[in-house]
């Protein structure tokens, strides 16, 4: 028995000493242990640093804030917030004015998507910079008339006026949702959890020796994973502990996890996206680059589905509110929805690493809805909406009435 004993202690030596990575040359750790919450140290020092991605979730709070200031904002002051340079004072926080940060240079500037595509990145940027001219030059003056087919204005939404374009769009919600897939969605996904980030130049072989960067207490690697949590957790009343305050913490990524998880047919998603964050950033520590990969596939998968998800549930809000000829509340829900539609193209599937949905899929999307009439969401119709709502979720594994139902 000894015998056998000994002997299964050397093939299992020798089973994990033939388990390393292949570039380092290095035994790696079969066992990746994840602590109870996203914190790390080195030194008693703690390693974890999102504070850009903090910065540029709170600019882009203001600036979407800024929409409805009537009496303030101008299409320059609006521009100036999404196109931030350092010490000017475009927003009402002195720590966002002095910040060299801005949202607009992270739009669709993801190196995996957009690294090689300049010219699409450009044109992104461009519609979100339309978004805010259309806001000011059609929405403004028309402060106080009444919203009709063709006609910016308010329209009644409850207790609430909404202001919309003539093709009854709500330009500041269509600017944040699109910001969502745009931003939070493509930097994390096709950004700083690709291997293209991670691994890029002596970022591993550092890593693999605890080499920090510059007067820092972290390795480049274990930076550009915090900064992938930064856009989903770097606004949170407790960033390390955060599901705590899901969905009440920004008005973007953060918010929209919130309400998937809220629906008990997604019950226990935000915890999947918590857990593989912290199992991969473990998986950094161990220099276990395989788990590090596994756990950026799930984070992908399950963000990809909160953006589908979320654009099927408007479309169908959409829907059932024209159905009650309710217009108020169908062009809020609508222009949440074609933001969110929009965002598909920053979804990421890991079976070809490339968005779930094409720009020309995307584009698409939006010009059935937009354009079955004359006036845009004025005259969509439930089908179509039915139509893009069952395209939309038949790339995923929930059904479109599992969707309608999230709050």
């Amino acid at each position: 028995m000894k015998r056998i004993f000994f002997s299964t202690l050397i093939i299992a030596a020798i089973f994990t000493s033939c388990s390393s990575d292949d570039d380092a040359g290095t035994p790696i750790s079969e066992n990746v242990e994840a602590p109870a919450t996203y914190t790390f140290e080195r030194d008693g020092q703690s390693t974890v640093s999102f504070s850009g991605q903090t910065t540029r979730i709170l600019m882009a709070g203001e600036l979407v804030s800024a929409f409805n200031d009537f009496d303030n904002a101008t299409q320059e002051s609006l521009q100036n917030m999404f196109a931030h340079v350092e010490g000017a004072e475009d927003f009402s926080d002195p720590d966002l004015n002095a910040s060299d940060k801005s949202v607009r240079s992270k739009t669709a500037a993801s190196k995996d998507f957009f690294g090689a595509n300049a010219t699409e990145s450009s044109q992104i940027k461009a519609t979100f910079d339309g978004y805010i001219a259309t806001q000011i030059n059609e929405v403004f003056p028309n402060q106080n008339v009444a919203a009709t087919p063709g006609v910016a204005g308010q329209i009644a939404d409850g207790s609430s006026a909404r202001y919309v374009t003539g093709n009854g769009l709500e330009m500041n919600q269509t600017f944040a949702k699109g910001l969502i897939g745009a931003l939070m969605a493509d930097q994390m996904l096709n950004n700083y959890l690709g291997t293209a980030v991670l691994d890029e130049a002596d970022n591993r072989e550092n890593n693999n020796n605890d080499v920090t960067a510059e007067d820092k207490p972290y390795t480049t690697m274990e930076h550009k994973w915090d900064e992938a949590y930064g856009y989903l957790f770097g606004a949170s009343t407790n960033a390390a502990n955060p599901l705590q305050t899901l969905g009440e913490d920004d008005a973007f990524l953060n918010k929209y996890l919130g309400r998937v998880e809220g629906d008990s047919d997604f019950a226990g998603i935000a915890q999947d996206v918590y857990d593989a964050f912290k199992l991969g950033r473990a998986a950094i520590v161990a220099k276990n680059y395989e788990v590090r990969d596994a756990q950026a596939e799930i984070i992908r998968e399950k963000i990809s589905e909160v953006i589908a998800i979320r654009a099927v549930h408007y479309l169908q809000s959409g829907k059932t509110a024209i159905e009650n000829q309710d217009f108020g509340a169908a062009f809020h829900d609508l222009s949440e929805g074609y933001g969110f539609v929009y965002s598909l193209r920053f979804t990421r599937n890991n079976q070809d690493d490339m968005s779930y949905f094409s720009r020309s899929e995307v584009d698409g999307f939006i010009e059935d809805i937009m354009t079955e009439g004359p006036n845009g969401l004025w005259d969509v119709t439930p089908a179509t909406l039915d139509a893009v709502s069952t395209a939309i979720a038949a790339k995923f594994d929930f059904t479109v009435a599992q969707a309608a139902t999230t709050d």
